[in-house]
């Protein structure tokens, strides 16, 4: 039996206060309108552009979905749909859920979602337990279909950081999807080792040869093989020469 989701204290945070203040550069990007059949297809763009920054920071051509897309601009599915395919795409799992711990992964997804940090290490943990025990769909239909995310930004609304700016603070906060790294220290460190520093082999003997050195032969057996090659390239090129010279002499 799965286990139910551990109760989180909200803590004093930007999202939690209301915003008077008169619309600025520093305002949160708010689409003042809500996708229907027959919306300006300029509009149904720039609310895709928008989902697109406010999970991915930027997507390039490659990583866009033609298929949610058109069916976001055909009425066959909401806003609220298209985030949650996002967030299931390839793209997101390969460069953020693949990268990330657990406890990363929902700092992420809530600043993206929800438009605001975690509560604290209560929250992390409760949110994680979920992710381990029924994975990233879960978690993500989780906040999809939270009071807190329908009250927020409802079916049509894409999500953006709440409260930005307070009365009091001359500058806003920076976006969550700006400020927050696409992986952790710990996969960088991982990764860097992973790889051969410069000027240095890529293998050495008596140790364990990487995952990426798997199939591929070793570095005495390049240079047998390398040195064999230019043997016989030198050898045939003087093969070559000595039968020419004999040919002009006869």
């Amino acid at each position: 039996m799965a286990l139910p989701l551990l109760d989180v204290k909200p803590t004093a945070v930007n999202a939690r206060v209301a915003n008077f203040m008169p619309a600025t550069e520093e305002s949160p990007l708010r689409a003042p309108f809500a996708l229907t059949p027959t919306q300006d297809p300029a509009s149904v763009d720039l609310q895709i552009d928008q989902a697109y920054r406010q999970i991915f920071f930027h997507a390039f051509r490659s990583d866009r979905d033609p298929v949610l897309e058109s069916q976001l601009r055909s009425g066959q599915i909401r806003m609220r749909d298209f985030i949650r395919g996002l967030l299931l795409s390839e793209k997101f799992r390969q460069d953020f859920y693949r990268c990330n711990s657990n406890y990363q992964i929902v700092e992420q997804v809530v600043g993206r979602v929800l438009g605001r940090p975690v509560y604290g290490d209560q929250e992390r943990i409760a949110w994680s337990i979920l992710i381990a025990e029924q994975g990233l769909p879960a978690f993500v239909d989780a906040l999809l279909e939270s009071d807190e995310y329908l009250c927020q930004f409802g079916d049509d609304q894409v999500p953006f950081q709440r409260s930005r700016t307070l009365a009091g603070k001359a500058v806003g906060q920076v976006p969550f999807n700006q400020q927050a790294p696409r992986y952790g220290a710990y996969w960088r460190d991982t990764n860097a080792r992973r790889l051969p520093s410069a000027g240095s082999s890529p293998w050495q003997p008596g140790v364990p040869r990487p995952a990426w050195l798997r199939d591929q032969p070793s570095p005495l057996a390049r240079k047998v093989w390398s040195g064999t090659i230019l043997f016989g390239v030198g050898f045939l090129s003087v093969v070559s020469l000595i039968t020419v010279v004999a040919m002009l002499r006869t």
